[in-house]
């Protein structure tokens, strides 16, 4: 029997037109990330509002050009007045209320929050409905999925841009990760509506997207830049207002050529790619729970990371050895290359930022507040990350060819990716006691595969040579992970050795959940090379 998959690809519920948008507004608490990290002195606050003023300029162009798409011109000329006029009035009723608060802010610095946050969130309107109308149109699914990821890449900026500046008025980073989905729930209240009206809200389209154009080019100017200016010298300001709308220009640019010519083999494919970031994130999340409910001691936090690295640095070696896929000597040669190449680079890394005398094995960090432990942690998520990267590249080998838009892929997809965030959070938490910052970890590794995968099917590369690439990865998984459990044996040899064991048995249980999963679902069927 054959089976209509373009028909299944066009049909198109309100509640997966809900999801996909919820899913799609969360983007925008990613952008909040990086102030986790780091805190803003005055000059970098006024950096950051020149950033923030190039997205909402960039925003600004994309949505007038999107109204002009949609309709006559005309109507994007009033709103971009209306627009204008809008906002000026918001602010002279703010001003006549009287102190404005919000949050930790008070008098002008909350009325411009305000402000940005009311602006940001109007122009969201217009993307949920270009979202909505995009589903009902011809292609259906496949046309609202590449609409939707376009727009959740465009978010995290767009987050970004919010936290700024919120982050420069002293907002915290949690405070400032809740308000950039905020700015961003709009999307999915109007998405709905939007695709069961569209031949309504198409009509209206074009005035909604000028209106929010002017909104945020009036409050670039009279606001946010001006508050840029106090803060730091005009030529930084601008140099970072410039690269923003360079940059959110590129992403457009680059966006849209992922809406042509697509298929439903690349939405499928895109589709899967996402969803292999689910793990990381989902494991991050299972280790700080365990962390911080059972009060989990470091030593042992370190050993369970190592002990999951090691099952992944070895899983994909013996599957090939085991299948005789690769013989011996140039299985061990690749494994020494990759764990060569990774000690000499983070050997590197760690001689140009820390000094020559040693502690505990470590090199003191010289000028900086971040501890060897920290330091050593970080380096050893980056081989993680080289990991990932190479085994996305052969998902995106596999993704474009899963039957029923990857929906067989999904569990096994997930349960792979599991050890790799629980590896990276177990790292940092025991590093740096920072149940925020291994969160952090576990969500930019697992943004680090689909990056790949994606970047595989675009590419549109096969599956030779990626068993090498793998295999090197795999072999720098070993040294970094190595000096990570030797700090750990110092710390407490028992709980290391107890941590490296719960991580084995962990890893061991998610790859071989996995294994089964796909000899028992078309997933194998995908792509045989990729996965057997």
């Amino acid at each position: 029997m054959v089976v209509d998959w373009k028909g299944i690809y066009n049909r198109v519920s309100v509640s997966t037109v809900a999801l996909f948008t919820l899913a799609m507004a969360a983007a925008s608490g990613l952008g909040a990330l990086p102030f986790f990290f780091m805190e803003l002195d005055p000059e970098w606050a006024g950096i950051c509002n020149g950033m923030a003023a190039g997205v909402m300029l960039a925003a600004s162009f994309d949505l007038i050009q999107e109204g002009q798409e949609h309709g006559a011109g005309t109507w994007v000329v009033i709103g971009i007045l209306a627009g204008a006029i809008f906002i000026l009035l918001c602010k002279k009723f703010l001003e006549q209320y009287g102190e404005v608060s919000m949050l930790d802010i008070k008098g002008a610095g909350a009325t411009k929050a305000v402000l940005v946050i009311g602006i940001m969130t109007l122009h969201s309107f217009g993307e949920g409905s270009g979202v909505g109308v995009s589903f009902a149109g011809p292609k259906g699914f496949t046309q609202g999925l590449s609409v939707t990821m376009a727009i959740a890449v465009h978010n995290i900026p767009e987050g970004l841009a919010v936290s700024m500046v919120l982050a420069s008025r002293g907002v915290s980073p949690q405070n400032a990760m809740l308000w950039s989905v905020i700015t961003s729930l709009p999307q999915p209240i109007v998405a709905v509506p939007s695709f069961i009206c569209a031949d309504a809200f198409n009509k209206v389209l074009p005035f909604c997207t000028g209106f929010a154009a002017g909104c945020m080019i009036w409050m670039v100017v009279a606001e946010v830049l001006p508050d840029a200016f106090k803060e730091a010298s005009p030529s930084p300001v601008a140099s970072a207002a410039t690269l923003s709308v360079a940059f959110m220009e590129a992403l457009s640019v680059l966006l849209q050529n992922f809406s042509h010519g697509y298929s439903s083999e690349d939405a499928s494919g895109f589709f899967v790619s996402v969803l292999f970031g689910l793990g990381p994130l989902l494991g991050g999340l299972a280790v700080v729970s365990f962390a911080l409910a059972f009060r989990l001691k470091h030593a042992l936090l370190m050993g369970a990371a190592s002990g999951v690295t090691f099952v992944l640095g070895a899983w994909r070696p013996l599957q090939l050895l085991v299948s005789s896929k690769m013989g011996f000597y140039p299985l061990m040669l690749l494994l020494t290359l990759g764990a060569a190449f990774v000690h000499f680079s983070s050997s590197s890394i760690l001689k140009i930022l820390c000094n020559k005398r040693t502690s505990n094995n470590l090199p003191a960090v010289a000028g900086s507040a971040t501890s060897p432990l920290t330091l050593q942690s970080f380096i050893a998520c980056g081989a993680v990350a080289f990991h990932a990267l190479a085994e996305g590249l052969a998902l995106g080998v596999a993704a474009p060819k899963a039957y029923g838009l990857g929906r067989h892929m999904v569990l096994p997809v997930s349960l792979h990716g599991l050890p790799r965030g629980a590896a990276v959070a177990s790292c940092v938490f025991g590093a740096t006691d920072s149940w925020h910052g291994s969160l952090a970890a576990a969500v930019l590794i697992g943004f680090v595969g689909p990056i790949s995968a994606i970047g595989s099917i675009l590419a549109g590369i096969d599956y030779s040579g990626l068993d090498y690439v793998m295999v090197m990865a795999c072999g720098g998984l070993l040294p970094c992970f190595a000096r990570i459990v030797e700090r750990a044996v110092s710390l407490d040899m028992r709980k290391s050795i107890c941590g490296v064991v719960i991580g084995v048995g962990f890893a061991a249980l998610c790859l071989t959940s996995t294994k089964l999963v796909c000899l028992h679902t078309p997933y194998c069927n995908s792509a045989p090379e990729a996965v057997r």
